[in-house]
């Protein structure tokens, strides 16, 4: 009994707290802070979702700018997350080229699209480099389209996307060339806090650009090294590659299903089953040929189409990346330089102080000479004006001896010249 009227007492206290409880998440006000308190830089997981801005340009040039969210674009391209978040403009991540299976991830600057077998998805911006690199590829296709090509189209997507990166770092090199020179020549000759100043901001702006370059050139030397991640961007002959294997086992399949119809009669149910076991059989065939067929075709990929083209930009992004190591080392020099000429006025500096301390030895010396005889005590020298001035002459001479010796000293230890 006294167990049911503890039971009791808690469903009785317990229901006002309940009714209370709903209508504080009815109100909405719980609902509120059930969210955390926020934060106001924090990114809630459904904004993740929200459709971006993309512009699709087809293999005949034409381009049109859509709206699309990222799991349409991961269904669309096949890509997993990560590949998607190297074309975020919210995130800093070095240059990237990924080869999938049905897709090139391009992450190169300010350039960030996914270029596919018949497509390229890039992500649109207002930014000069991305409208430059939209014009110039549509420019081609559309060319493309009258004059044979062997290239494929997602080589000449890429094509575009290497040639503007690696023609905008090297305009970026020239120009700052052409700033720094100068400043290290004034530098070199006239030693000043303003021109320092100036050497530090281009020296900052040098390791960047030499940071952004590198990793291209890496990225692309990566690309070189590995034949298989330069096999799996053969996108176009991979799609081909699946159509012809797709038709052919359709044609299989419809032929053996015609050959078991003419040569034995089946009934309705067993015909039925016959069916759902051809399907089974078309599917595990189609996917153990599809990946056993691409596979072996894959690890015997002619890759020297890419691997030339690769090169190619790869000579001209290490031709650049010489010229900010030259540059680098430039500085270095002139800094060296500066160094030299400043511990050589140092230097001067140093003799200068000695020589001086030397004087102010040999002066104050004869100062403690006029400082003994200025004393009141009696003396025939006193009687006599002339015979003081002998005393200073006698004194004079002393000390011109003693700073001889000095600098004689200073000579023989090479101190000074």
């Amino acid at each position: 009994m006294s167990f049911l009227a503890l039971r009791s007492l808690d469903v009785k206290m317990a229901q006002p707290f309940g009714a209370d409880y709903s209508s504080y998440y009815a109100n909405g006000i719980g609902r509120d802070n059930a969210r955390g308190p926020g934060f106001p830089g924090l990114k809630k997981r459904n904004h993740h979702l929200g459709n971006r801005s993309w512009i699709l340009i087809d293999a005949k040039g034409n381009s049109e700018v859509v709206e699309l969210d990222k799991p349409t674009v991961m269904r669309r391209c096949l890509l997993p997350s990560r590949d998607l978040r190297l074309l975020d403009p919210l995130f800093i991540h070095p240059s990237s080229i990924l080869g999938r299976d049905k897709a090139i991830v391009v992450s190169l600057e300010q350039i960030r699209c996914i270029i596919t077998a018949d497509e390229v998805i890039l992500k649109n911006s207002v930014e000069d480099s991305v409208l430059q690199y939209k014009y110039e590829l549509c420019k081609r296709l559309e060319v493309s389209r009258d004059n044979y090509d062997d290239l494929p189209f997602e080589f000449r997507a890429l094509e575009v996307a290497l040639e503007h990166t690696c023609m905008s770092l090297d305009a970026q090199t020239k120009d700052l060339e052409l700033d720094i020179y100068p400043v290290l020549d004034e530098l070199a000759s006239s030693i000043s806090t303003l021109n320092l100043e100036r050497v530090r901001r281009f020296k900052g702006s040098l390791l960047a650009l030499t940071q952004r370059v590198q990793k291209v050139c890496v990225e692309i030397e990566h690309l070189m090294n590995d034949d298989g991640d330069m096999a799996e961007m053969y996108l176009t002959e991979k799609k081909e590659r699946r159509d012809i294997l797709t038709d052919s086992d359709v044609c299989n399949l419809i032929n053996d299903a015609k050959f078991r119809s003419k040569s034995a009669p089946v009934s309705p149910v067993g015909s039925s089953s016959g069916v759902h076991r051809l399907q089974r059989a078309f599917s595990t065939m189609s996917s153990t040929k599809h990946g056993s067929f691409l596979s072996s075709s894959s690890s015997g990929e002619n890759i020297d189409q890419l691997e030339m083209l690769l090169e190619a930009y790869f000579v001209g992004i290490d031709n650049t990346l010489n010229k900010l190591l030259s540059l680098k080392e430039y500085i270095d020099d002139t800094e060296d330089l500066i160094n030299i000429k400043l511990g050589n006025v140092q230097n001067q500096l140093i003799k200068f102080e000695l020589l001086l301390r030397a004087a102010t030895f040999v002066t104050a010396m004869f100062a403690a000479v006029a400082a003994v005889f200025g004393m009141n005590f009696e003396d025939t020298v006193f009687d006599e004006a002339s015979t003081f001035n002998w005393v200073l002459v006698i004194s004079g001479i002393c000390c011109g001896v003693l700073y001889g010796l000095f600098l004689a000293y200073f000579r023989n230890k090479k101190v000074i010249p």
